[in-house]
């Protein structure tokens, strides 16, 4: 798979690098701005269940 992408990218190894770390920061920015607010409310790790003097509730 990567070795595809890799191959798929224009350029000599630097301008790969170059675009691979766009890439990467391009779809760390799409998951964090837009996919993660999303299902943010549906994951378990919201409702806590520690109450104010430390116990387990």
């Amino acid at each position: 798979m990567y070795g595809l992408i890799w191959r798929a990218l224009p350029g000599n190894t630097f301008v790969k690098l170059v675009l691979c770390l766009l890439l990467i920061a391009a779809a760390v920015y799409l998951l964090m701005e837009f996919v993660f607010p999303v299902i943010a409310p549906y994951m378990p790790f919201n409702e806590a269940t520690v109450t104010e003097d430390g116990a387990a509730g």
